[in-house]
């Protein structure tokens, strides 16, 4: 793993309660009013990348503390500062941010990740490998081809991640 591109933070959590996690990913310099309602009550927003336009984080911020990771549209210098992944503990479990999935170059079972978020494909998707969460939130911005406009949920509960999948009417 190359150490400049990684980053670790903790998130607090209220004292005996879970952390709200919401996770969006592929904005594209476009926060529909529906994704900014499904990350309101959010204690944590997580964002995938394909932020594309540094007010969306503002607007997010102004929710919720957020943890992004940089997406490959995301260039320019108010990009720069975003890192390509990130590492963030929630609840006492390890949370691995990439972008790209095929771009993961680390075991996250191995590495102790109960969960891998990621975006870029646009395809919302939730799947479970060695106990490890992968979880693709979909694309919140612009809709692209027939895949749904969507971004998820995540909670921790005894050190395992789940997730659900929110779809936006838009």
């Amino acid at each position: 793993m190359n150490a400049g591109l990684y980053q670790r933070c903790a998130a607090t959590s209220r004292e005996n309660m879970h952390t709200d996690i919401r996770v969006i990913s592929d904005t594209h310099g476009l926060l529909r009013p529906e994704a900014l309602d499904a990350m309101r009550g959010a204690d944590l927003i997580l964002h995938a990348g394909d932020v594309d336009d540094l007010a969306i984080l503002d607007s997010l911020r102004a929710i919720a503390p957020v943890h992004v990771v940089r997406g490959n549209v995301d260039r320019g210098p108010w990009a720069e500062s975003i890192p390509y992944t990130e590492v963030v503990e929630i609840d006492g479990a390890l949370i691995y941010m990439i972008h790209i999935r095929d771009q993961l170059d680390l075991d996250p079972k191995a590495a102790g990740f109960a969960a891998v978020i990621y975006g870029h494909s646009h395809q919302p998707e939730i799947e479970r490998i060695d106990d490890v969460l992968y979880l693709n939130p979909g694309s919140a911005g612009p809709r692209r081809f027939k895949l749904p406009v969507s971004c998820a949920r995540l909670w921790i509960e005894d050190g395992r991640a789940d997730a659900e999948i929110i779809e936006l009417r838009v």
